[in-house]
C-alpha cells in the first residue's frame, strides 16, 4: 500500500516536470496558436454579424450568399 502511494506521488511528480519542459520549450507556439485561435474567432463572430445584419436588412441578398456558400 505504501509503495502504491508512493509511485502515485511519483508519477505525479514526474507529469508535473514533463508539463513544466513541454510548455516551458513550446510555450511561444502555445503563444502563437492561441492568438491565431482567437483571431480566427473574432474574425467569425464580425461575419456572423454583418451576416445577420444582411439577412435582416435583405433577405434576398442573404439568401444568394448562402447559396453561394452551400452550392444550391
Amino acid at each position: 500500500m505504501l509503495r502504491t502511494i508512493f509511485a502515485v506521488g511519483l508519477m505525479a511528480i514526474l507529469g508535473l516536470i514533463a508539463l513544466k519542459f513541454i510548455f516551458g520549450i513550446f510555450g511561444f507556439l502555445f503563444a502563437v496558436l492561441f492568438f491565431l485561435l482567437l483571431l480566427a474567432l473574432k474574425i467569425a463572430v464580425i461575419g456572423f454579424v454583418l451576416y445577420l445584419v444582411i439577412r435582416i436588412l435583405s433577405p434576398d441578398t442573404a439568401r444568394r450568399i448562402r447559396q453561394k456558400w452551400s452550392g444550391a
